[in-house]
């Protein structure tokens, strides 16, 4: 089944769906495994993952890379937070070309100014103007050449303290003008704005939402009020950077790392995230035997990983 097939299907689905953020090859590969149907790939991880801000500093071009090396590791559909679309009408024409030449199912557009700002810094940021972002999501639906692509409309008048009815108003006239699905997004600590605005929508078209900072809400609440599709926006580039900061930390004023390897994944993890068995296979359809590297993929297909803070023979 086609990626763009899937991701239309989990908007579709009866039941509430759960995707999660990754931000390069080997951490959209870990989604995968992990058991989700879907990965969103996080405009705020993509770009903290090159160490720059989530301020349009990394262009779409370099965001398109990273996603490309997203998409070809794994099977189920990313959607892309695509900020702003990098541009007016013309630049999202270009950007869904390029992304579905790609495999990337879906992508997620907010209505804001570019060079955007990230949702959580700073008050009443400035939003686009309606009829402009709808003219984008136009313009986006006319281009795809594939039927299932799906376009998120990211309503951002909630961030701005606008309110439910401008809420209301801005999802309306994108729902109008093709959007597949509406991403209302707030970041106060309680999920009530998205769901008085879920209760008021009434499933219009399907609703996404992004609850990091209503994190504590169980998610059966979600379900009751119709969500379509959750993010879990940014959470493993969290929890990365924390775990790194510490290992540093610890290597550094020890100057060993003896008291952390037992801690970290084994280096034949990375070979068998890397998918070098497969490498190791087709050298052996296509090269003769003498040409064949070294037993790294017999590595990587070694016994199970130990349990935590069991000791790792190190391999470098």
């Amino acid at each position: 089944m086609r990626k763009t097939t899937q991701f239309k299907q989990l908007l579709q689905s009866p039941r509430t769906e759960f995707i999660l953020e990754a931000h390069n090859g080997i951490s959209a590969r870990i989604v995968e495994e992990a058991g989700f149907k879907g990965i969103w790939g996080s405009g705020l991880t993509i770009s903290a993952s090159l160490g720059v801000r989530d301020n349009n500093e990394a262009s779409w071009t370099q965001v398109l890379d990273v996603v490309e090396f997203m998409s070809d590791v794994t099977s189920i559909p990313i959607l892309l937070d695509a900020d702003t679309g990098y541009g007016n009408f013309n630049n999202v024409r270009r950007l869904v070309r390029k992304l579905e030449q790609r495999h990337v199912a879906a992508m997620c557009i907010e209505d804001k100014l570019f060079p955007k700002t990230n949702s959580f810094i700073g008050e009443q940021q400035p939003l686009a103007d309606v009829e402009e972002f709808a003219g984008k999501i136009k313009a986006a639906k006319d281009v795809q050449s594939d039927p299932d692509f799906c376009v998120v409309a990211r309503v951002e008048a909630l961030i701005a303290g606008w309110g439910l009815g401008e809420a209301l108003r801005r999802a309306d006239a994108y729902r109008r003008a093709g959007a597949d699905a509406i991403l209302i997004h707030s970041k106060i600590a309680e999920p009530d704005e998205v769901l008085a605005f879920a209760a008021e929508w009434q499933n219009e078209c399907p609703l996404v939402i992004v609850p990091t900072m209503y994190h504590q809400t169980p998610t059966e609440r979600f379900e009751e009020a119709g969500i379509s599709l959750v993010i879990w926006a940014n959470h493993l580039m969290r929890a990365a950077v924390l775990r790194m900061q510490e290992i540093a930390r610890r290597i550094h004023d020890k100057r060993s790392i003896a008291s952390v390897e037992g801690e970290i994944a084994p280096v034949r993890e990375l070979f068998r995230l890397q998918n070098a068995a497969e490498l190791k296979e087709a050298e052996a359809r296509y090269l003769p035997a003498r040409l064949q590297r070294p037993d790294v993929a017999e590595i990587a297909q070694q016994s199970p990983l130990p349990a935590p803070g069991a000791t790792v023979q190190s391999t470098s």
